[in-house]
C-alpha cells in the first residue's frame, strides 16, 4: 500500500501541472491583449514541461484540463473566442509532442515552444480568416506570427533554465515520486 494514498504515480504530476495551467491561464488573462484571442502562452509552459514526463494519455489528458480549465477561468467555455484557444492548444500541443517524440532531446525547449507557437498561431490564423477577418487577416499574419515567435523563444528559455535547474522536475523525469513540501 502506498503511504501517500491510492493516487497513482502518473497521476500526481498531471493534476499538479494542470493546476499550473489554470493559474499561468489566470496570470495570464491579466495581461492585456490587442485582439481577444491573442495570448502569450505562459499557460503552455507546463504542456512544455510534461513532454518529457507524461506519456501519452496523461499528456493530452493535461491538455484538456488546460482547454476546458482556461475557458472556465477566462469565461469563454461558450464563445467563439473558445474555438481559437481550442484548436490552438490542439495544434500547439500536438505538434510539440509529436517533434518531441520524433526528435528527442536533438530539439531543445525553444525550437519546441517556437513550433508549438508557429502551430498555435497558424491555426488561430485560419480561424480569423472565416470568424473576423476575412481576407484582411494577412496584414494581422505577420504581426500575429512575429509575436508568436519571440513569445515561443522566451518560453523555450524558461522551459531550458527550469527543467536544467529544478531537482523536482529531474526527478518527476526519472520517474521517481518527489515529495511536494507539507
Amino acid at each position: 500500500m502506498q503511504a501517500h494514498g491510492s493516487i497513482g504515480r502518473a497521476s500526481k504530476p498531471v493534476a499538479l501541472l494542470g493546476a499550473l495551467c489554470l493559474f499561468l491561464s489566470s496570470i495570464e488573462y491579466m495581461i492585456p491583449k490587442p485582439l481577444p484571442f491573442m495570448r502569450i502562452g505562459i499557460a503552455n509552459l507546463p504542456l512544455m514541461l510534461a513532454l518529457d514526463t507524461l506519456g501519452c494519455g496523461d499528456f493530452f489528458l493535461l491538455v484538456l484540463i488546460k482547454i476546458l480549465g482556461q475557458a472556465l477561468v477566462t469565461g469563454t467555455l461558450f464563445s467563439y473566442v473558445f474555438l481559437f484557444s481550442l484548436a490552438g492548444t490542439i495544434f500547439s500541443a500536438s505538434t510539440m509532442f509529436f517533434l518531441r517524440r520524433l526528435c528527442g532531446d536533438r530539439i531543445g525547449f525553444i525550437g519546441i515552444g517556437v513550433a508549438g507557437a508557429m502551430f498555435s498561431n497558424l491555426s488561430q490564423l485560419f480561424l480569423a480568416s472565416f470568424f473576423v477577418f476575412g481576407k484582411g487577416v494577412v496584414y494581422i499574419a505577420p504581426l500575429f506570427l512575429g509575436a508568436g515567435l519571440v513569445t515561443g523563444v522566451c518560453l523555450g528559455v524558461v522551459c531550458e533554465h527550469f527543467a536544467g535547474t529544478s531537482t523536482w522536475y529531474a526527478e518527476v523525469k526519472r520517474g521517481a515520486t518527489p515529495r511536494i513540501s507539507e
